[in-house]
């Protein structure tokens, strides 16, 4: 330790720069690979700030292992990338994340890698669906956008008895509303830009398991492929993971009461919130879920494009944006041709994704109330 750090503690986690890691023996160099699963070897696969997240992550997800990745979608194709090859059979929710599904459509199967998706309402009938070639199932529940509810503890008993290795995408539901490891879901991966990091600030990704194998081929993974950490935003994310209970106990009650109130506004057509009762997702939901999440779509009455452009002018308290999970509440639109491309999606019209902040949960509720009014008014 350097002399300089004797006597000296803080609350804040260090922040460990490093590309280049140095050995005490030119015998500690040549055998460096050696610890690459459970030491340091080049900055590529982490340093002691890391490590602090990734044990973090892994504490919080119930699961002995944890690597970090630049993304949420980068850890789904670290994934793809380090356990098919050609000839493999990979099952993918219809309603998980779009990215997921371009590079599986476009990539996994440019370099020989079956790819179907199946139904995201689906349970223990998936069985039908595999092959003896089926290597990986990647499930989302509740899915992106649409919020379609698996039934996950059915489709990983049909998984296991099959030989076959589980993905969930469990970013909507984080460890505090759903442990996958527990049901034994095999990989649990994160957007740990969302919930995670809290702020908006920061790009990373987490896969979580309680397999020794799976972690080492994933280590290596992260290395070959060079999927590189910034331990900078390593320190966001602990730094936000210190109010991440917080944060999800506010903005996960929020979510609901919106819920509940667009749900009989006399403009929405469908309010798709697996938490919310009456929701077609509710009893799966409530079987294997609890606390809730921050993103709920809907399917408003708007007429035209001109309504819709009307309706998000109107937002004073929602900004427009894609992602989700930090203090700020933000609305998307995607228009009903998006979910034309799907196969197994029952939702035709246009949905309004919102993401709830931590902003008073009246204001938010007056804010998509009155831009609703105005988007019925032409100008």
């Amino acid at each position: 330790m350097d002399k300089r750090m004797e006597g000296f503690r803080s609350l804040s986690p260090p922040v460990w720069r490093a590309s280049t890691v140095l050995f005490d023996s030119i015998d500690d160099f040549t055998t460096r690979k050696e610890r690459v699963f459970d030491g340091y070897t080049y900055g590529v696969t982490g340093t002691p700030t890391t490590r602090a997240l990734e044990e973090r992550i892994a504490h919080l997800e119930g699961a002995r292992f944890c690597v970090t990745a630049p993304s949420g979608q980068s850890a789904l194709c670290q994934i793809a990338l380090a356990l098919l090859g050609a000839g493999d059979h990979v099952l993918i929710a219809d309603s998980a994340y779009g990215p997921l599904r371009t590079f599986a459509q476009d990539y996994l199967q440019r370099f020989g890698v079956i790819c179907e998706t199946y139904d995201p309402t689906a349970g223990a009938e998936i069985a039908q669906r595999l092959k003896p070639n089926t290597r990986l199932i990647f499930m989302e529940s509740p899915g992106s956008l649409t919020m379609e509810m698996q039934d996950i503890p059915a489709i990983v008993q049909a998984a296991k008895a099959a030989g076959v290795l589980t993905v969930l995408d469990n970013s909507w539901a984080s460890p505090l509303g759903f442990q996958g490891v527990a049901a034994g879901v095999d990989l649990v991966v994160q957007a740990a830009s969302k919930w995670f990091g809290g702020h908006s600030d920061l790009l990373l990704g987490s896969i979580a398991t309680d397999s020794r194998t799976l972690y080492e081929k994933l280590r290596t993974a992260q290395s070959v492929l060079g999927q590189a950490v910034s331990p900078d935003d390593c320190f966001l994310a602990l730094r936000g993971l210190d109010t991440f209970a917080l944060r999800y106990t506010h903005q996960c009650a929020s979510a609901l009461t919106l819920a509940q109130r667009l749900a009989s506004h006399a403009s929405v057509d469908s309010v798709l919130f697996p938490p919310r009762p009456g929701d077609p997702g509710h009893a799966r939901w409530a079987a294997s879920f609890q606390g809730g999440g921050c993103v709920l779509s809907f399917v408003p009455k708007l007429k035209s494009t001109e309504e819709v452009h009307r309706f998000f002018d109107a937002l004073t308290v929602f900004q427009i944006g894609a992602s989700w999970g930090g203090v700020h509440s933000l609305a998307a639109y995607y228009p009903p041709a998006e979910q034309a491309k799907r196969s197994y999606c029952q939702v035709t019209g246009g949905i309004v994704r919102l993401s709830i902040g931590v902003e008073p949960a009246q204001a938010l509720a007056s804010d998509i109330e009155q831009a609703l009014r105005m988007a019925g008014q032409p100008t």
